[in-house]
């Protein structure tokens, strides 16, 4: 396990910096806006402030406001952040991003969990939180093979309980984080005491629909489907042919991410660059780029598909306690009714309908996502017991 820290140089800027202002961006349809993909219109300005505008050194000075470390398990290098929260407690949480975010997705909610009493909460509530970067992903490795969400909960669990020394701790996830943290609960149970997930169908059971909700939610479901999950079948099957595209061409990594941000999240109160801020966009896209992880995230798809995709038989639960949190304005993958996550998981010990937010739940509703947090895990792991 050594420390570790961001350090972009002037030179990579400076290079980052020409080949963005010499991206071809090609002509649009006429008022295509985003029904085609990425706004062009709006790709220009994200280009112009990402050249001009955007504070690199302030974006590095974040990176490493909280202490980050390495630590290679089972021959992969893993990048996370470990957290230490305040007071004497030590409750562990290990939180899980997704694909297009990044370890950064937690960003604004890393305080109020760690040090709750700086917003009103309890001291006792505090977590010891762990961020990691998935397996070819930011600052992590980038593995031989694609790797999948099964393979990264064993690094995972070997990550807690090996490397930080946590005999139990808690998990939570979201997009590709929910399926990592969902066979965290189906296959480490032994150390997993509960879970947490704000993408609820990652517990998926192979049954159809049993009931007149569950029918009216898997047609919705399988519109979104068609409409919204192109991408995905991409980098699936085919991941190299977009790798290939999209090496050295950071505008074209930008439009292809900010695509997913734009028809995932809410935009119901404003737009993509309110909901944000550009330059959250913008640091979370540099993750991908001045690490060349664009590349090798996408294989992660690829991991999936080589391990199986995760479906439990009739009868099969996961039997650790599983806590939700149902963001309703997820386009991509909308919210089950309860009766369908109560086909997978034996203890359903929480469930929170949210007022808005959508798939990047953790930026999107900060202080929505952290109360739920403590909420779940409050449920789990009371006071009195700490």
């Amino acid at each position: 396990m050594e420390s570790f820290s961001v350090n972009w140089t002037e030179a990579e800027i400076d290079a980052l910096h020409k080949r963005l202002a010499d991206a071809v961006v090609p002509a649009a349809p006429e008022g295509a806006g985003w029904s085609l993909g990425c706004d062009r219109d709006f790709l220009i300005r994200f280009r112009d402030y990402w050249v001009h505008d955007y504070d690199w050194r302030a974006a590095v000075a974040s990176l490493n406001r909280y202490p980050q470390f390495t630590a290679e398990i089972d021959g992969l290098s893993v990048h996370f952040i470990h957290v230490k929260g305040e007071g004497s407690t030590k409750r562990p949480l290990i939180m899980t991003h997704g694909w297009p975010g990044s370890y950064y997705e937690f960003w604004d909610v890393i305080d109020r969990l760690a040090f709750p009493s700086r917003f009103g909460g309890n001291a006792v509530d505090a977590f010891d939180l762990v961020l990691p970067s998935l397996p070819g992903y930011a600052f992590s490795g980038k593995p031989a093979q694609p790797m999948g969400p099964r393979a990264t909960a064993i690094l995972w669990d070997k990550l807690m309980t090996q490397v930080l020394g946590y005999p139990t701790y808690l998990a939570q996830g979201g997009d590709w984080g929910s399926i990592v943290t969902a066979n965290l609960g189906l296959n480490h149970g032994n150390t997993v005491k509960g879970i947490h997930l704000n993408m609820p169908v990652a517990l998926r059971s192979a049954l159809p629909p049993q009931n007149d909700a569950e029918q009216e939610w898997a047609q919705k479901s399988a519109i979104a489907y068609q409409m919204l999950s192109g991408y995905s079948m991409v980098q699936m099957m085919k991941p190299m042919s977009l790798s290939y595209a999209a090496a050295g061409n950071p505008l074209g990594q930008a439009a292809w991410i900010l695509e997913r941000f734009h028809d995932w999240s809410d935009l119901s109160e404003g737009d993509l660059e309110t909901v944000y801020g550009i330059d959250h966009l913008i640091t979370n896209i540099m993750l991908y780029v001045m690490t060349g992880s664009f590349e090798t995230s996408i294989l992660y798809y690829n991991g999936m598909v080589r391990e199986g995709v995760p479906e439990l038989a009739e009868g099969e639960k996961c039997e650790t306690p599983l806590g939700i949190a149902a963001f309703p304005c997820d386009a991509l993958l909308p919210v089950p009714p309860r009766s369908r996550v109560e086909l997978t998981a034996a203890k359903l010990m929480h469930w929170t309908d949210m007022p808005g937010g959508g798939h990047f739940a953790a930026m999107e509703k900060p202080e929505l996502f952290a109360a739920d947090v403590v909420d779940w895990a409050n449920k789990l792991w009371p006071s009195a017991a700490r």
